[in-house]
């Protein structure tokens, strides 16, 4: 193992932001966080990969529940003797490719808490003491945010399916390729749990200074808007159902962003006269 991989060995420690690296030191570091990710991504995709079967059967739960509570024809020729619909492959490669394509979106998603932990690292030291506090709420945060994101996205996605499928028009018969489906699911669980890690940006642009609370609340309108435009360009499938599902969790988080900015900034206040 690279001796930039142990724990303990010599990498610039800074103790203030007037510290300065030099960009060598800063590429040196950014290797270092970039390969834990990296490892923690590869190390999560050989675990979903031996569990292909158990998750394949967890993504089509979905499709399966709305299958069986629709009539015969809804899912077309695709549901079996059994009332389960198939997923088909169109080619001969196509089931070893989908497998390491869910072993890929699985092992990023899995591996998410310690590429953000390692991201933290990496800009922490930038931060002034106080800032540094919040490295573990800030962590512990975005984790659950993007748990949270990744639940709503599977349970929205019946529905999702639902309105996909009645659109397709009733001459059409359903036959869903695995690679597409399993794209599908992964890239709306991704899309969700990103996107609600938008209030976790703004209580930490707040916290640093960057933007104010009565700049956010001045500016609700406009905001609103580009969640919604964003939820839009972000929700792979495209469908009203999976937007109005991200954009109003978004939108009632950006409230609560705004809320937190206000405590902190409170706070702040009644501690500078004792400071002074």
């Amino acid at each position: 193992m690279s001796p930039s991989l142990r724990r303990g060995a010599a990498r610039p420690k800074l103790q203030s932001p007037d510290d300065e690296m030099t960009l060598t030191e800063h590429l040196g570091e950014l290797r270092v966080r970039i390969i834990r990710s990296a490892l923690a991504v590869a190390l999560f995709a050989i675990l979903v990969i031996a569990f292909y079967d158990q998750v394949l059967d967890l993504l089509r739960a979905p499709y399966d529940r709305l299958c069986e509570s629709k009539p015969e024809d809804f899912c077309g020729v695709t549901v079996g003797p059994d009332g389960q619909p198939s997923l088909f492959n169109f080619d001969p490669i196509e089931g070893f490719a989908t497998r390491l394509r869910l072993g890929s979106y699985g092992g990023l998603i899995l591996a998410m808490p310690v590429v953000l932990w390692q991201v933290w690292r990496f800009i922490v030291p930038a931060l002034h003491a106080k800032e540094k506090r919040y490295a573990i709420p800030f962590i512990i945060s975005s984790v659950f945010l993007f748990l949270l994101g990744g639940a709503l996205a599977f349970l929205t996605l019946e529905k999702a399916l639902e309105f996909l499928i009645s659109w397709s028009g009733d001459d059409v018969s359903q036959a869903f390729q695995v690679s597409k489906y399993v794209r599908l699911v992964m890239l709306m669980i991704a899309a969700f749990g990103v996107g609600l890690q938008f209030p976790v940006l703004l209580v930490f642009l707040q916290l640093v200074g960057i933007v104010t609370p009565e700049q956010l609340i001045s500016q609700w309108r406009y905001a609103i808007l580009g969640i919604v435009l964003v939820a839009a360009v972000i929700t792979p499938s495209g469908d009203p159902i999976s937007l109005a599902a991200l954009a109003i969790p978004m939108s009632v988080l950006y409230v609560v962003a705004v809320l937190i900015g206000k405590f902190v900034q409170r706070r702040r206040r009644l501690k500078a006269p004792a400071a002074t």
